[in-house]
């Protein structure tokens, strides 16, 4: 699959994957901010941004999209940064080809599945439900403006910021149509897989690692630590303060400053 990308700046290589329901678009703030010595790669994944719709979508094929991606662009030893989704993509790569990656960032996911391991986890899985649920309800064929579309999204989720968020993928085509650039079908049908977790198989990524929370997220628990440990035993997790999950969005400037911090080390 060719997946789209956009690329900022030049030096040794950065990869950057955005989460669910976003895209490259989302990391160019940060992007920019970190690519006074680096190139920066911000990829859409599969059925995301401009890249292909396909029916499947899990982390299986998605690690091995950025490898057809890292081959057919000779991008070489990159540090990768993945948010959430693309987090999940980023360790599952590293475990697979670690000698193809010179460090790791995590931002505000672990390895473990998010489906049935506690009560959080349910809630992580009906919260992404019923936001799919909300953008295939969207009227698109009676919509007028983006303005109609938030009054709408505003009866599922009351959210400024969340909403605000999934409506950059609401475009219009070339005759003025709104249509979805996320492939909402495949997303609703593997939406159980995209909760997994990294099934590691007793393989360890023994890279520069480091993993980033929000204070305000559970997406990272004090029993995701031991795994992530287990996993990665060379990786560090940093907290920043006032942040939810969307961390690098709520709080750019300390999350560009820790990113900066570690790529020194690395």
């Amino acid at each position: 699959m060719k997946l789209f990308y956009r690329s900022i700046g030049t030096g040794e290589p950065i990869v950057i994957l955005h989460g669910l329901y976003g895209s490259s678009d989302n990391w160019l703030t940060v992007g920019k901010a970190i690519a006074l010595k680096n190139r920066i790669i911000l990829l859409d994944q599969r059925n995301h941004g401009q890249s292909p719709h396909t029916a499947s979508h899990n982390y299986a094929l998605m690690s091995d999209d950025l490898d057809e991606f890292m081959k057919s662009e000779n991008i070489q030893n990159p540090i990768i940064i993945g948010h959430s989704m693309g987090g999940k993509v980023a360790m599952r790569y590293c475990l697979e080809h670690p000698d193809k990656v010179k460090g790791l960032v995590v931002v505000d996911i672990s390895p473990e599945e998010y489906t049935e391991r506690k009560q959080s986890a349910t809630s992580h899985l009906e919260e992404h439900r019923k936001i799919v649920n909300a953008l295939l309800a969207m009227p698109l064929d009676s919509l007028e403006s983006r303005n109609d579309a938030d009054t709408n999204l505003n009866l599922s989720i009351p959210q400024t910021r969340i909403r605000q968020f999934l409506l950059k993928n609401l475009k219009r085509n070339k005759d003025g149509a709104f249509y979805w650039a996320l492939n909402l079908d495949a997303i609703q049908q593997n939406l159980f897989a995209l909760m997994e977790g990294i099934n590691s198989k007793g393989y360890t990524y023994n890279g520069p690692t480091l993993f980033i929370k929000g204070s305000e997220s559970d997406y990272i628990t004090e029993e995701s630590r031991n795994k992530i440990q287990n996993i990665f035993p060379n990786a560090q997790l940093r907290t920043i303060q006032d942040a939810g999950h969307w961390v690098h969005a709520e709080q750019t400037s300390k999350f560009v400053e820790l990113v900066q911090n570690f790529l020194a080390t690395v």
